[in-house]
């Protein structure tokens, strides 16, 4: 008969350690070292980073290299394909998400001559899911794919603020846990006037001149599924652009529209801003 620690589905660390899929996690070892290298990594690149044998992987990166994970460049060298990130892109709730976002991004990017972009929460980090440019060509944006700090920055603590508290706090720890350097005993007090406010709108700690405007997008339950930025650059040889509160109420009404797209909670936080 099963203890009571199995009956409610926890496992110890004795029994994590004998359930170990160690070819498994040599595996996903190699394609979490890939996806951080910016040029291709040869077989004894990728073993020093993991401090195991070329023998150890060999077997590993053919069969990574069959399943099109990666692929081999010339006789010893190999680089990360995209089949995870086309992957993560065809999850169920992360397509509906893109599908609906971008037109309504552009639309916004359009009108205020300015970038945005979507993140959402990854284990003490933001990940860019999207972004639209500036259509004049000049302005400030980051990268799909990139990894943005939460802790200080507007989208990030969008995504924290707008949670449960049990979510808020676990994603606090890992934030933490990540940039330790970034702790701040008022965030708590922060969060709770984001929420009350429905959005965040700061200078950014990050690149000097930027001010961030950010608002979530909701599930039903006024969680969090994503943070939609503009980074609102000033250009000073033009004087008829949006102004800071011109671009707040139109990502608000952005943000609202959005969620109500995805099935949310459509202008609950975003009926809040007070430009």
């Amino acid at each position: 008969m099963k203890d009571d620690a199995n009956e409610t589905g926890q496992v110890t660390e004795t029994e994590r350690r004998n359930y170990a899929a160690p070819a498994l996690e040599k595996g996903l070892d190699i394609l979490e070292i890939m996806s951080k290298s910016e040029k291709p990594l040869s077989q004894k690149e990728i073993a020093q980073s993991l401090g195991r044998s070329v023998g150890e992987i060999y077997r590993m990166l053919n069969c990574l290299v069959d399943r099109n994970y990666i692929f081999q460049v010339d006789d010893s060298s190999y680089s990360i394909t995209t089949k995870l990130f086309e992957l993560a892109h065809t999850n169920p709730q992360t397509h509906r998400l893109l599908f609906e976002a971008l037109p309504v991004m552009q639309r916004l990017a359009k009108d205020l001559e300015q970038s945005c972009h979507l993140t959402v929460y990854s284990q003490g980090k933001q990940v860019v899911l999207a972004k639209v440019d500036t259509p004049t060509g000049m302005g400030f944006s980051v990268r799909t794919g990139s990894e943005l700090d939460v802790l200080i920055s507007a989208s990030g603590r969008i995504l924290l603020a707008f949670q449960d508290d049990e979510t808020r706090r676990m994603r606090i720890e890992e934030s933490m846990q990540r940039r330790p350097d970034q702790s701040d005993p008022q965030i708590g007090a922060i969060l709770d006037t984001i929420r009350n406010t429905g959005y965040e709108s700061i200078a950014s700690r990050q690149v000097r001149g930027l001010y961030v405007i950010s608002f979530p997008i909701l599930d039903r339950q006024n969680r969090a599924l994503a943070a939609m930025t503009v980074p609102f650059a000033e250009r000073i040889d033009q004087d008829r652009r949006k102004s800071v509160p011109e671009v707040t109420e139109a990502l608000a009404a952005a943000a609202s529209i959005l969620s109500q797209r995805v099935g949310g909670a459509g202008g609950s936080a975003a009926g809040n801003a007070t430009p």
